[in-house]
């Protein structure tokens, strides 16, 4: 699901120039590039499987979510929401993604804010934890896709509209002053996977004023994010496209990096947050394996 939202810059607020991602050599016993018949292998068993978790294992998690059993709590977590954690790792299982999990993400209602490569990069983060993220409103439109996006307390955006985004602010802050987590993409849409755009410092009002921790995660697709430029969208590639393309790609690891939280009262306005959520993704994108997460982070958790 390709999201992308387009923010007005506040007015008198810089930005730092892009800072480009150097794509990590290749590790040994990486899968190398391979020709037809092993991607055409690929498609025999996947598409299988994919088939079987969208006809079979979607009916079930859509019944499980819906009430009286959704809302119901076991292990201290909603069923609604394990069963979109379960659903996503299974998804991403089906395309051959491996989960690593590097640090914890915060148990209490908190902005999550991520690099944006990919319609991945949502079940990803769903794998991990619930979170309502911000999307473009022609989402809600799609067939099936637009309907699970609701369940998943998506949040829609009309692109270029300020009177829209000044809705989506509103809502974003009654879900984290109501104890529900909220992820967006700072960058407001996709890139090629080479670099980390600039933050736009507006979408961390709603933070602030709820006075919620905001938690840069860094996702790196590949061994230290060496299959970030796969991943990612290619040029004129459509979600189509790009969906058909993954499923024969080779199996990887995809590490989600929790970073160490960052609470307002303790930096300078959005503006300032919004410069150390990027800056730490970006250590963590050119940090190696343990993404110089600082000392909160832990071992790695592996799905």
């Amino acid at each position: 699901m390709r999201s992308q939202l387009s923010i007005p810059r506040p007015a008198g607020i810089r930005y730092r120039a892009r800072m480009t991602l150097q794509p990590s050599p290749v590790q040994p016993g990486a899968p190398a590039s391979d020709g037809t018949v092993v991607r055409a292998w690929r498609y025999l068993y996947r598409v299988p499987f994919l088939v079987w978790h969208i006809l079979v294992d979607l009916p079930v998690t859509l019944l499980l979510m819906m009430p009286p059993w959704g809302a119901r709590e076991f292990g201290g977590a909603r069923l609604d929401h394990r069963m979109v954690r379960a659903w996503s790792s299974g998804l991403l299982r089906a395309f051959g993604f491996r989960l690593v999990r590097i640090g914890t993400p915060v148990p209490a209602a908190t902005l999550f804010v991520a690099n944006h490569v990919s319609w991945v990069d949502i079940v990803t983060l769903h794998s991990q934890r619930m979170m309502g993220f911000v999307a473009k409103r022609e989402i809600a439109s799609w067939p099936l896709v637009g309907w699970l996006a609701s369940r998943g307390e998506t949040i829609f955006h009309q692109r270029g509209s300020t009177e829209s985004l000044g809705g989506v602010l509103q809502v974003m802050l009654a879900r984290l002053r109501s104890g529900h987590s909220v992820g967006v993409f700072p960058e407001g849409r996709t890139r090629d996977g080479r670099e980390v755009g600039p933050f736009h410092a507006r979408i961390f009002l709603a933070a602030v004023e709820a006075g919620a921790p905001v938690q840069p995660v860094a996702l790196r697709y590949g061994a230290d994010g060496s299959a970030q430029t796969i991943v990612a969208f290619q040029p004129k590639e459509s979600f189509l496209g790009n969906f058909l393309r993954l499923i024969g790609e080779p199996p990887r690891v995809v590490e989600v990096v929790f970073l160490p939280p960052i609470v307002p009262g303790d930096a300078e306005g959005r503006r300032r947050i919004a410069e150390l959520a990027r800056a730490r993704i970006v250590a963590a994108m050119q940090g190696g394996a343990t993404g110089q997460a600082g000392p909160s982070a832990e071992p790695g958790r592996r799905e």
